[in-house]
């Protein structure tokens, strides 16, 4: 496991640290969370990219009316 240094405010460091607290978790465990979810969103953006990318060709055959959009 590697270590790293951000440079970020007291003031922000002491807010954040004791709502960790009073959430019953620590600094380092929400940054490592947040690190771990940031990968994963990031995955899902460019898997829908692909996706898209691939169904590109799809065409729905005319156009469709306003209406017909919000039609349910």
């Amino acid at each position: 496991m590697k270590n790293i240094t951000f440079n970020i405010d007291e003031d922000v460091i002491e807010k954040a640290r004791a709502k960790a607290q009073m959430n019953k978790t620590t600094l380092n465990s929400l940054v490592k969370e947040w690190l771990s979810d940031y990968i994963k969103n990031t995955n899902i953006s460019r898997e829908l990219d692909s996706f898209m990318s691939k169904t590109n060709y799809v065409e729905a055959g005319r156009s469709f009316s306003r209406d017909e959009y919000n039609e349910r």
